[in-house]
């Protein structure tokens, strides 16, 4: 009789774990799937009462309109390469870093560390004015030098891939070193192969972030040429003067969603691995 109710107390708790997950993961996704039908919508429905969550009929010119209002194609074009190339970098730069903090043995080796890892308590906004007039000294304004090199450089990036390095068998270094191979042969041809999980879950977040990012591409561009998509969107959005056009904005919404999800989606299996490796203690 007491496990009867044991077991119907244990259902009774999974069931109001998953009636609050799914609550959870409907509030999630639900303002998704609210922009993506507002997009295939025109004004008039989006404005009805009582409002309407279908829309009927299915309106796609928004799609159209606004490839003819806005260079969203040469915005998203800047976005994907300021987002490979910042991607590409962060990874590189970060994998020398942190394989040098976790395996090599040099003076001052801890301190750097620390010092290096104190960085990322600094707010980004801190550093924008004199990351201005650098790279206003060297004549990099309104070019993607200076929306991709900045990037390139990260202390968070260096402590994930560092804790993965330093779980990495001592064993491997030794019997590579016994076959001649020298530290940058171990780096690219042991240590990169071994610590994709982590160097993907570094990628897909500088991915997103450089994607995503707003406020340093809407400081060093100045022309139409070079804006990416998050500063294109809100200029989009500021040229409406007497009525917004959701339809369309949210159609912008929608296409700047793509890669993200799309890449998030392709390497979630890497992306919990590398999670996992980067809370390892040492």
């Amino acid at each position: 009789m007491e496990n009867k109710e044991k077991m119907g107390i244990k259902r009774i708790k999974i069931f109001i774990a998953y009636f609050f997950l799914i609550i959870a993961s409907f509030l999630a996704v639900f303002p998704f799937i609210w922009m993506v039908l507002l997009s295939l919508m025109g004004q008039n429905q989006i404005f009805s009462l009582p409002p309407s969550i279908i829309p009927n009929p299915f309106v796609f010119t928004n799609y159209i309109n606004i490839f003819k209002n806005i260079p969203i194609a040469i915005y998203f074009f800047n976005s994907l390469i300021v987002a490979i190339f910042t991607c590409l970098g962060q990874v590189l730069f970060s994998a020398m870093a942190a394989y040098a903090f976790a395996r090599l043995n040099f003076r001052f080796r801890e301190p750097l560390f620390f010092i290096f890892l104190a960085t990322i308590m600094i707010p980004p906004q801190v550093n924008i004015v004199p990351l201005f007039f650098l790279m206003k000294q060297f004549g990099w304004i309104d070019s993607y030098f200076a929306l991709i090199i900045p990037g390139f450089f990260g202390g968070f990036g260096v402590f994930l891939l560092r804790q993965w390095f330093k779980g990495m068998p001592k064993d491997l270094e030794d019997a590579a070193k016994l076959d001649g191979c020298n530290y940058f042969d171990i780096f690219f041809k042991i240590a990169i192969p071994l610590a994709m999980p982590a160097i993907i879950t570094l990628a897909l977040f500088t991915f997103i972030s450089s994607w995503n990012s707003f406020m340093w591409p809407l400081i060093v561009t100045n022309s139409e040429n070079m804006r990416t998509l998050p500063v294109g969107l809100a200029v989009f959005k500021g040229s409406f003067r007497e009525t917004t056009e959701w339809g369309q904005l949210m159609s912008c919404a929608v296409i700047s969603t793509i890669p993200a999800i799309g890449l998030f989606l392709a390497g979630q299996k890497f992306f919990i691995k590398g999670i996992m490796a980067g809370g390892i203690k040492e």
